[in-house]
């Protein structure tokens, strides 16, 4: 990948982030009953857990034109939705729809084999 395609990847990824932190800070009823059905709604905790995406967003950006920041950022981020994607199976069973439950693993499990996909390309190209 080039610096251009790079680039462009970290501003999707920031975008995408910051939607998702948006519609959790906005919305977090519809962000419940959407994705978010494990257990009991709770407001201020899904306000809370969009501070991660927020924050993610960020440092996207900010990597996308900063090239030494690109295998940190990504390496982080592909760790969290590997981390993520576990908790998601743990808690399969206890989905409010199992079918949520279990398309979030595979999605999550998804996302972080293509992070650490381009985790491992930024390292190899990261400035020495």
């Amino acid at each position: 990948m080039n610096d251009s395609r790079f680039r462009q990847a970290l501003i999707a990824i920031a975008l995408a982030h910051l939607a998702l932190g948006l519609w959790q800070v906005i919305s977090p009823g519809s962000f419940f009953e959407t994705i978010g059905g494990f257990g009991v709604e709770n407001d201020h905790y899904i306000r809370d857990a969009a501070t991660f995406p927020l924050a993610i967003a960020v440092a996207a950006w900010l990597a996308a034109s900063r090239p030494s920041w690109q295998a940190p950022i990504l390496t982080v981020l592909a760790a969290w939705y590997g981390a993520h994607a576990l908790n998601h199976l743990v808690d399969i069973d206890d989905s409010n729809d199992g079918w949520v439950g279990i398309t979030d693993f595979v999605s999550l499990a998804g996302s972080a084999a293509a992070l650490g996909w381009l985790a491992n390309r930024a390292s190899r190209r990261a400035p020495q």
